[in-house]
């Protein structure tokens, strides 16, 4: 008798807490960087290069992971990514040496990012879901932003109660047990085993490569998630804080404003997922970019004003991931899922490389002329472009075509 499917939504379930852990275990750096300065005596600027050197490795190796997904399933790229973790997380804990941070974390960490991230989770659900594959995306792909209210807070606790090396550890054990329990339950049925093995036989990677680059829809998509990575990654998560002191609000007020802002985005995917599946997609879309950068207008005015500084984080955060999923349901209609897994890979690959360069050209921008205006202009600048690039794709809903 044949292995009958699990669940969906349990499949969703289980993606949304990937990605709580998967994403909390990336921010955990930030939490603990200051106790590094102080027991371990690095500096800032080190320890940013091991951020900085674990997003290059995202964008690298997304598109590689993506690949694999395509040929082996999600299954046995969500169980390694998370298993790599692990093996990151608890050999720096047990080791706290500068080296170890930039192999491990920087290096082999950055290597699990870009399996246990939200990519691959879209390729996943869009391979699972014909009706709702929007809300089903959404859901779960807003588990990167639940971290911040779950697991993180733990971190928190953790540092403050016991130490960084049990919280690191404590990570460690936990993606492990993640990726355990996506092995148990993600087994494929015998139809899948087969359509695999199928994909494995045909279909050679650079006929995929070439389709995708001549494609128009993929070049949209790439440069638009490209853009979106320079205005959320780059401007805001990077450049937000220190702007807000920069306007003169105290710390705690604006950590406040920016937890508003995750709140928001954790409700904005639900919306935009809902969204994704019962109106014009690259409408949705576009106007999802031009909402943002009308957001920056405001946070150029924002000045002193608590007000203001609340409108910009409903603004932004409402308009934030929720690119995710109307993005990941074109790259399913347009680009076929046979290939999603390479599409996705590359347009997140994208993503992180946008997040880059708005990072870097946040702070050469500042500075030069000592002031975020150029930066919150430029994002302005290109959101706008994004979201005019958009309109040009014509709605396929329900199409699956196949490379050549």
């Amino acid at each position: 008798m044949p292995k009958a499917r699990i669940n969906p939504w349990i499949v969703v379930g289980l993606c949304f807490a990937v990605l709580s852990i998967a994403m909390s275990a990336r921010q955990s750096v930030s939490i603990m960087t200051d106790e590094w300065v102080r027991t371990l005596g690095w500096s800032k600027t080190f320890i940013g290069s091991g951020q900085s050197l674990a997003f290059v490795m995202v964008a690298i190796f997304s598109p590689i992971i993506g690949n694999l997904a395509d040929r082996f399933g999600a299954r046995a790229m969500l169980s390694a990514g998370l298993g790599v973790i692990s093996i990151a997380f608890l050999s720096f804990a047990l080791f706290p040496v500068a080296g170890l941070y930039i192999v491990g974390y920087g290096v082999i960490g950055g290597i699990g990012f870009a399996a246990a991230n939200m990519h691959l989770i879209s390729t996943a659900l869009a391979k699972l879901f014909d009706k709702n594959r929007g809300l089903a995306t959404g859901i779960a792909n807003s588990g990167a932003t639940a971290g911040q209210f779950i697991t993180v807070p733990l971190l928190t606790i953790g540092l403050t109660h016991f130490s960084w090396r049990w919280s690191l550890a404590l990570v460690g054990v936990a993606c492990l047990a993640m990726a355990v329990v996506i092995w148990i339950m993600l087994k494929p049925t015998e139809e899948e085993v087969v359509e695999r093995r199928q994909n494995l036989s045909q279909e050679p990677l650079w006929s995929r490569l070439k389709f995708l680059l001549a494609n128009k829809t993929f070049h949209i998509l790439f440069w638009s998630f490209f853009i979106c990575g320079v205005t959320t990654t780059g401007a805001i998560e990077t450049h937000f804080l220190p702007y807000a002191a920069f306007c003169g609000f105290p710390p705690v007020p604006a950590s406040g404003i920016y937890g508003l802002i995750a709140a928001i985005n954790f409700c904005g995917m639900f919306l935009s997922g809902y969204l994704t599946d019962r109106m014009n997609r690259p409408l949705l879309l576009g106007s999802i970019y031009l909402v943002r950068a009308l957001s920056f207008i405001v946070l150029m005015n924002v000045g002193t004003s608590y007000e203001m500084m609340f409108v910009f984080a409903v603004m932004f955060g409402l308009f934030d991931y929720s690119t995710v999923p109307p993005t990941a349901s074109l790259a399913a209609s347009h680009l076929g899922l046979k290939i999603m897994g390479l599409a996705m890979g590359l347009i997140s690959g994208g993503h992180a490389l946008g997040g880059a360069v708005g990072a870097f050209f946040g702070g050469y921008l500042f500075d030069l002329f000592a002031r975020y205006t150029e930066m919150w202009w430029a994002s302005f600048a290109v959101a706008i472009l994004a979201g005019l690039m958009v309109f040009i794709v014509r709605e396929n809903r329900g199409s699956q075509p196949v490379p050549a």
